[in-house]
């Protein structure tokens, strides 16, 4: 039998989390499809000027975002803190698509943060050209991080994948697989 797109609790609830590279628009897909809300984890771990909340302030920040929509919620993000507070998701969905195709696609909303076009990851957190391309900078952070990340959510796929009976599943490859998931999902919700 094959395993359904998203799985959900016992009372139709939905509570997704989203880790790896450029979850901000699956995010979004699936919140409207859902009618639950996004809960981008940047806004939320960012204060003004790039500077960071403590621990302990960020995993409280997160506890209250979810725990304000019982209905469910999408959550976008990757932070360590924050293991004992995402257990509760039913679905954690790994996108994992080749690095030559998020990082022209991360530059461009880099750039477009950059230059105002886009608003930043999270309010009085401005881009400026000199960060972007330090060693602080999300860009090189992407690049020196993918290959440690990616072998990190190999083994916790190994435990947590769906095919073992777990919530957890991979969308990898250059835009197919991440297509065809959204139609799985819309066919889904079309059955309900």
């Amino acid at each position: 039998m094959e395993v359904p797109p998203l799985l959900g609790d016992e009372q139709g609830r939905y509570r997704i989390h989203i880790i790896g590279n450029v979850g901000s628009t699956l995010g979004l897909f699936l919140a409207q499809a859902l009618n639950i809300p996004y809960v981008p984890l940047d806004t939320l771990y960012w204060l003004p000027g790039w500077e960071r909340t403590s621990d302990a302030e960020f995993c409280l920040r997160v506890r209250g975002a979810l725990d304000r929509n019982s209905r469910g919620w999408v959550a976008d993000g990757q932070y360590p803190e924050l293991e004992s507070v995402m257990q509760d998701a039913t679905d954690i969905i790994w996108l994992d698509p080749p690095l030559f195709l998020y990082l022209p696609r991360l530059l461009r909303r880099t750039v477009a943060r950059l230059f105002r076009i886009t608003p930043p990851c999270s309010p009085g957190c401005e881009e400026s050209l000199r960060e972007m391309l330090s060693t602080k900078g999300i860009i090189w952070w992407c690049l020196s991080h993918h290959r440690p990340t990616k072998k990190k959510q190999q083994e916790l796929i190994r435990h947590l994948g769906v095919d073992v009976g777990g919530t957890m599943r991979r969308i990898g490859g250059w835009g197919s697989e991440s297509k065809r998931y959204k139609e799985r999902v819309e066919e889904m919700l079309r059955m309900r």
